[in-house]
């Protein structure tokens, strides 16, 4: 199973401020929703709250030390371990997805396959935080640069 981070990172490595992320990019919910549709989403409570819903197509496994937490659609456990287990019952051939917060990234990172990173050319203030990526350790495969204010690229890991 391939396991891949998808965010959008801007250059002072702000993901979100609040449940608010401090940018709107023409495209790239678009993308996120051709790269993930399928496959399995695995985020934190917060991610899931600020979003509010499960995504249409998606299986959607929320992670939260908070035992009591649930939400209709989406399956709940308690740390990435668990979250990687469930996706690879759920799908085991298809990549899952990593899409936030801060944390859940952290916790994910050095058992990430690839990055799918919309990078946004802004340093807005913000609470949450996308983790370094370490040019020792991730390959860029993909750039496209095309784009007024943001680039989408792909890292592949060394």
């Amino acid at each position: 199973m391939e396991v891949v981070a998808i965010a959008a990172v801007a250059r002072n490595g702000v993901i979100g401020n609040g449940p608010e992320i401090p940018w709107r990019i023409k495209g790239d919910q678009a993308r996120f929703k051709k790269l993930t549709t399928g496959h399995v989403l695995i985020m934190g409570r917060k991610t899931y709250d600020s979003i509010g819903r499960p995504l249409p197509g998606r299986s959607t496994i929320v992670i939260s030390r908070n035992p009591d937490w649930s939400a209709d659609g989406v399956e709940t456990v308690d740390s990435i371990e668990r979250a990687l287990e469930r996706a690879a019952q759920i799908d085991p051939d298809g990549p899952v997805f990593i899409a936030g917060g801060g944390d859940i990234y952290r916790a994910a990172l050095d058992r990430t396959d690839r990055l799918e990173i919309t990078e946004v050319d802004l340093e807005p203030e913000g609470d949450a935080t996308f983790p370094e990526i370490d040019h020792d350790q991730w390959l860029v495969s993909a750039r496209d640069d095309d784009h007024d204010g943001f680039a989408w690229v792909s890292y592949v890991r060394r």
